[in-house]
């Protein structure tokens, strides 16, 4: 199967941790007889370096028309006194909405080998954390309108979190369809106490709840499940939410496994079309280091694989060889632990593809 692939490497550690990702994808080409032909696209910092904004059009255009996007990370302390329209930042705001991705899956899944580095307890952390948190990607506040005036002598700024019935449904639909595949059980988080638009989000989830009878419904308060995802996560199969609260409690839970570099996340549209990212930043500090955890890279190319490839068992060899490499021991820096085997960011993208064979 021939597929074409938008790599934007990005910032800081972004091009190391794509590296050992297309390393993978090259050893899951050569086994099962596919081709991936990759596009490299500047984007972030970088590309306001070279271009003067974060992403040019010809580079958006290549995005567009491919079968799939990879993406590393953007940003750093380098480009935070850049004007605000052309942030690093706003290149991913600009992707999401140019290629229609509205929502985006992040699983938190605590490996087994690593549940020393869960800061939570083992009776909290019982048998294992597997929950995924869906969250709407082009709408809220983060795309509403906002502004800064001065009123009776000082500054007031506003910014507004509009949601219409439809977007709500979209990425509900998304909530349900994916609570099917999965424990048939989904939460769905709100503000309905305070805030208008999740009084419209919980009206219209109750309206889609009995479409699904096969799915054990609830509502949460934001604030509530911020408390439960440290008291009890493992109470938790899927949450749907929106797109400010799904930033927020999307980190939270990724560090319930641990460390923010094992975690992996997909950006999906109606259609085939996704980006595919690790959830944590650029981390400047470690960049050109060879240090870089690449596995929440490698796990998002396996959910590239899973959701716009339709190729489940590529994506199943890559998940099944990034647990043997766990389970010989291999670690980067960031989940070092006593006795285990510490290796560098190439390092780990060779065992992990070493061990598709």
């Amino acid at each position: 199967m021939n597929k074409r692939i938008t790599a934007l490497p990005g910032d800081g550690i972004g091009p190391e941790i794509v590296a050992e990702a297309i390393k993978v994808l090259d050893r899951i080409c050569k086994k099962y007889d596919h081709k991936f032909e990759y596009t490299y696209v500047d984007i972030g910092g970088c590309s306001i370096d070279k271009y003067g904004v974060p992403i040019t059009d010809e580079g958006m255009e290549k995005c567009k028309n491919a079968d799939s996007v990879l993406l590393g990370a953007v940003g750093g302390p380098k480009w935070d006194s850049c004007p605000a329209s052309i942030r690093p930042e706003k290149a991913l705001l600009a992707v999401r909405k140019e290629l229609g991705l509205f929502a985006n899956l992040r699983p938190t899944k605590l490996f087994p080998q690593l549940a020393g580095a869960s800061p939570l307890k083992q009776e909290i952390v019982g048998n294992g954390i597997d929950l995924l948190i869906v969250r709407e990607l082009t709408g809220g506040v983060y795309f509403g309108e906002r502004k800064t005036e001065e009123v009776n002598g000082e500054l007031v700024a506003t910014d507004i979190m509009p949601y219409s019935e439809s977007e709500i449904e979209r990425i509900g639909r998304v909530g349900f369809e994916t609570a099917m595949k999965r424990n048939r059980r989904l939460a769905s988080v709100d503000k309905a106490n305070v805030l208008d638009t999740s009084r419209l989000w919980r009206k219209v989830m109750h309206r889609l709840s009995e479409e699904y009878p096969e799915v054990e419904y609830s509502d949460i308060l934001v604030d509530n499940t911020a408390m439960q995802l440290i008291k009890n996560p493992t109470q938790f199969d899927v949450l749907v939410t929106e797109n400010m609260f799904g930033d927020i409690l999307s980190d939270e839970a990724s560090m319930l496994t641990g460390s923010i570099g094992m975690m992996p996340s997909a950006s999906l549209s109606s259609g085939t079309l996704g980006m595919y990212e690790p959830i944590h930043g650029s981390a400047p500090d470690i960049a050109g280091k060879n240090l870089a955890n690449p596995l929440g890279t490698i796990l998002s190319a396996a959910m590239m694989l899973r959701y716009s490839f339709d190729m489940a068992k590529e994506a199943d060899e890559i998940e099944a060889a990034v647990n043997k490499a766990l389970d010989e021991g291999y670690r980067t820096g960031d989940i070092m632990g006593e006795g285990k085997k510490q290796v560098s960011c190439s390092e780990m993208g060779d065992i992990v593809a070493n061990l598709i064979v």
